[in-house]
C-alpha cells in the first residue's frame, strides 16, 4: 500500500504579491523553496490563516532571499497582500517509508525569513 503524506511545510508565509494575470501557480523564494524540499512545479497546497482558503497549485521558483510569495493566477482572487500562509508539499510512500517520514517544517517571520527549521 502506498499512502500520501505531508513531506514539508512552509508556515507562517506573508503574500508579498498578487498577479492576477497570470496562467497560474505559487512564487516561492528559492531559499524558502530549497530549505522545506519543495522543487519547482511540485504541486502544493495552500491554506490561507487570514481567510480560511484552500487551494492547490504548482511551485515557481522565485529570486533567491527576496522573500518573495506571489499567488498568481485564478488563486489571486483567494489571498491579499499581507495574508499569512501555510504552504504544505506531500508525497506518495510505501508504509515503510511512511512510518519512518520526518517532514521539514520551515517557520518564517513576516518578511518571509526563516527563524526556524524542524523536522517531525
Amino acid at each position: 500500500m502506498f499512502r500520501i503524506m505531508c513531506k514539508a511545510k512552509i508556515h507562517g508565509a506573508v503574500v508579498t504579491e498578487t498577479k492576477l494575470d497570470y496562467e497560474g501557480s505559487i512564487t516561492i523564494d528559492e531559499k524558502l523553496m530549497q530549505e522545506a524540499d519543495i522543487l519547482p512545479s511540485e504541486r502544493v497546497e495552500v491554506l490561507n490563516l487570514n481567510n480560511g482558503a484552500r487551494f492547490s497549485t504548482y511551485t515557481i521558483t522565485g529570486e533567491p532571499g527576496s522573500g518573495k510569495i506571489c499567488i498568481n493566477g485564478a488563486a489571486a482572487r483567494l489571498a491579499e497582500i499581507g495574508d499569512r500562509l501555510i504552504i504544505l508539499s506531500y508525497g506518495v510512500f510505501s508504509d515503510e517509508e511512511a512510518k519512518n517520514l520526518k517532514k521539514k517544517i520551515v517557520f518564517v517571520n513576516e518578511s518571509n525569513r526563516i527563524v526556524e527549521k524542524r523536522e517531525s
